[in-house]
C-alpha cells in the first residue's frame, strides 16, 4: 500500500494505457480512471477528500467554454460546403488548367485540398470528396496507384493544420492560449507543407513522368472555339490582380490614413495581407462579372470560369480567417459567419435542402458531443491526476532529459508520433498536453509555437499505416474491384489496401521533415505572429523623470504652532522628523484637555 501511495501517478497512467489498449471508449475510460483512482487515493490518504468537489464546477465551465463554440460552427459549415457542389467545380476546373502538364491532376488535387482545408476544415469531407471525383479520373488516365492514393489522402489531412482547423482551437484551449494567435502561427508552416507536396509530385513528374502522365488532348474540355487553351488571358488577369494586390500592401499604411483621416505610419503585417489579397481577388471578380454581362470577350473562358469558382472558397476564407486576423470577430464568430456562408453559397447553387441541413446537423451535433464527452472524462483525469501530484511527477520525467529543450522536444515529438499510431487527434490533445504543456512552459518554450509543432506532428496521425483515419476514408471510397470507366468504356483495376499504405508513406516522411524545419527554424512560426515591442522599464521611468517638471516638497506644517516649517514648542529640531513633531502635539494636545 505504501508504494501504491507514493507511486499512484504513475500507476494512474498506466492504467488508462490498459484500458485503452482493451479497446474502451476514451471518454469513458478517462472518466472512470478519474473516479477509480480517486476513491483509491482518498482511501489512502493520498487524495483530499474535499479536491472532488471541484469537479462539477469543471464539467460547468466546459459548458461555458466559448471558446468551444467555434467547433460545431466550422464543422456544420465543412459539411455543407462538402454538399453543395464546391469542391467538384474547384476540382474539375482546376484539373482542366493544370491537366495539360505532367503531374498537373495531382497538383490540382494538392490546391484544391489547400482551398477545401482553408474553408472546411474537416478531414473526412475533404478525403471523401476529393477521393471520389479525383481517383477515379486520375486512374482513368494511367495515374500511379500509389501516388493518387497518397496525395489525396495527404491533401485532406491538410484540414488539421491549416486554419480554420480543429485540432488547433482544442490546442489553444488545452494551452490556455488564443486562438486567433494559433491560426496565424499555423498560416506559414500550413502553406510550406502544401509546398512540399507539390514539390513531391513535380519531382515525380520528372524522374518517374509514367507515374503522373498529362491529360490527352481529347481530356482538355474547357478550351475557347478555335481551340486555344485561354491560358494567355488567365495570365494576364492574374498579372494584374497580383501588381494591384501588392501596390496595395505597399502603400496599406497612406490607405489608412486618407480612410480614417488620422496619420497611421504601420499597419499590422496580418491585415496588409488579407486587405491586400481582397483587393485583388475583388478585383478579378468585377473584370469577370463585366466581360460577362458586356460579352466584351476580353477574358477567355477558362480565365472566367476560374475566377468564378474561386470566389466562393476566397470568400469564405475571408469571412473566417480575414475577419479574425484582423480583429473584427473572434474565432467562435468567425465561424458562425462561416456557417452562414456556406448555407447562403448552397442556397446560390441550389443545393440547400431540408435533408441536406438534416444530415449536417446531424453528424455536427455527434461530433460536439464526441469531444464534449471526451472533454469531460479528461477532467475528471486530469483533476484526480493534479491531485496525486501527477504534473510534477511528468514534469520530473521530461526535465531530467539530456539536453533541455532540445532534448525535451526530440523525446515529444517521438512519443506523439508512435502515440498518433493508436489515438487520434481529439485524444492526443486531451490526454497528452496538459501533461506537457506545464514543462514547456517551465523550459521557456513559446506555447503557440509548441502548439503548432503538436499540431503538424499530430496530422501524421491521419497518415499512419495501418490505423489513419485519411486511409480508412479514402479506403471506403476508392474502387476494391475492377470496373469499367464510363468515359473509356476500358476495365480499370483496383486500388488494392497496401497500394493506399504504400502511398501514404512519403506524405509522412515530409510532414517528419517539416516537424525538424519547425524544431529548427522557430521563425516559421512565429513570423505569422505579431512582434510585440519590449520596452526598457528603467529608460522609460528615467525618460518619465526628466519629463516631469521640479516641484519642490511640501513644508511641514505643526497642528501645535500652526507655523510652517517651525519646530513644535519645546522641541528643537523637531521639523527634522515630522512623524515624531506630530506625535508629540498630539500627545499635548490631549495634556490640555479636561
Amino acid at each position: 500500500m505504501e508504494f501504491i501511495a507514493h507511486n499512484l501517478a504513475p500507476i494512474m497512467f498506466a492504467g488508462l494505457i490498459v484500458f485503452l489498449l482493451m479497446g474502451f471508449p476514451v471518454a469513458f475510460s478517462l472518466g472512470a480512471c478519474g473516479l477509480f483512482f480517486a476513491f483509491i487515493g482518498i482511501e489512502l490518504n493520498v487524495l483530499p477528500e474535499a479536491l472532488m468537489q471541484a469537479l462539477p464546477l469543471r464539467i460547468f465551465g466546459i459548458m461555458q467554454n466559448d471558446t468551444l463554440l467555434a467547433i460545431p460552427f466550422f464543422t456544420l459549415m465543412g459539411l455543407i460546403l462538402e454538399r453543395s457542389g464546391m469542391a467538384e467545380d474547384l476540382l474539375e476546373t482546376i484539373g482542366q488548367l493544370f491537366g495539360p502538364v505532367r503531374g498537373g491532376l495531382a497538383l490540382a488535387v494538392i490546391f484544391v485540398g489547400t482551398l477545401l482545408a482553408a474553408t472546411t476544415g474537416v478531414v473526412a469531407a475533404s478525403v471523401i470528396s476529393m477521393g471520389l471525383i479525383s481517383l477515379p479520373i486520375m486512374l482513368r488516365y494511367g495515374y500511379d496507384r500509389r501516388l493518387a492514393s497518397g496525395v489525396i489522402a495527404a491533401s485532406g489531412t491538410l484540414a488539421q493544420i491549416i486554419p480554420p482547423s480543429l485540432v488547433l482551437i482544442i490546442l489553444a484551449d488545452q494551452l490556455g492560449r488564443s486562438v486567433g494567435d494559433m491560426y496565424k502561427g499555423a498560416f506559414v508552416p500550413g502553406l510550406m507543407l502544401c509546398g512540399f507536396y507539390a514539390l513531391y509530385v513535380i519531382l515525380i513528374a520528372i524522374f518517374k513522368p509514367q507515374w503522373a502522365p498529362a491529360l490527352p488532348p481529347e481530356a482538355r474540355t474547357l478550351k475557347e472555339d478555335n481551340g486555344d487553351t485561354g491560358l494567355p488571358s488567365l495570365l494576364v488577369l492574374t498579372a494584374l490582380c497580383t501588381a494591384a494586390s501588392v501596390y496595395v500592401g505597399k502603400n496599406m499604411a497612406a490607405l489608412h490614413t486618407w480612410w480614417t483621416g488620422e496619420a497611421v505610419e504601420k499597419v499590422a503585417l496580418d491585415e496588409t495581407i488579407v486587405v491586400a489579397m481582397c483587393f485583388g481577388v475583388a478585383l478579378a471578380f468585377i473584370a469577370a462579372s463585366v466581360n460577362r454581362i458586356t460579352r466584351m470577350g476580353l477574358l477567355s473562358r477558362m480565365a472566367e470560369r476560374v475566377t468564378f469558382v474561386l470566389i466562393p472558397p476566397l470568400l469564405l476564407i475571408f469571412l473566417v480567417l480575414g475577419t479574425i486576423f484582423l480583429g473584427v470577430a473572434t474565432p467562435t464568430e468567425g465561424g458562425a459567419m462561416g456557417a452562414m456562408g456556406a448555407i447562403i453559397i448552397a442556397f446560390l447553387r441550389r443545393r440547400l435542402s431540408f435533408d441536406l441541413l438534416k444530415q449536417a446537423v446531424t453528424t455536427t451535433t455527434k461530433l460536439s458531443c464526441f469531444v464534449v464527452f471526451i472533454l469531460v472524462g479528461a477532467t475528471m483525469f486530469g483533476l484526480t491526476f493534479q491531485g496525486v501530484d501527477g504534473p510534477i511527477w511528468v514534469e520530473h520525467l521530461l526535465t531530467g532529459l539530456p539536453g533541455g529543450q532540445l532534448g525535451f522536444l526530440i523525446v515529444v515529438n517521438i512519443m506523439i508520433f508512435f502515440l498518433a499510431f493508436f489515438l487520434d487527434f481529439f485524444e492526443l490533445s486531451f490526454i497528452v498536453v496538459p501533461l506537457l504543456a506545464p514543462v514547456a512552459q517551465k523550459l521557456g518554450i513559446d506555447l503557440i509555437w509548441f502548439g503548432v509543432l503538436l499540431g503538424v506532428n499530430m496530422q501524421t496521425s491521419f497518415m499512419h499505416p495501418p490505423f489513419g483515419f485519411a486511409l480508412f476514408y479514402l479506403r471506403s471510397v476508392a474502387p476494391a474491384k475492377e470496373y469499367e470507366d464510363r468515359i473509356t468504356k476500358k476495365m480499370i483495376p483496383p486500388v488494392t489496401t497496401m497500394q493506399i499504405y504504400w502511398g501514404a508513406v512519403p506524405f509522412v516522411v515530409i510532414q517528419l521533415i517539416m516537424v525538424s524545419l519547425i524544431i529548427a527554424f522557430p521563425g516559421i512560426v512565429s513570423s505569422g505572429l505579431d512582434k510585440q515591442e519590449v520596452y526598457d522599464l528603467d529608460k522609460v521611468r528615467m525618460e518619465m523623470e526628466a519629463a516631469m517638471p521640479d516641484v519642490p516638497a511640501p513644508d511641514f506644517v505643526d497642528p501645535a504652532s500652526g507655523a510652517e516649517g517651525a519646530p513644535a514648542e519645546g522641541e528643537e529640531g523637531a521639523a527634522d522628523d515630522p512623524l515624531k513633531a506630530l506625535q508629540d502635539s498630539l500627545d499635548k494636545d490631549g495634556d490640555k484637555k479636561p
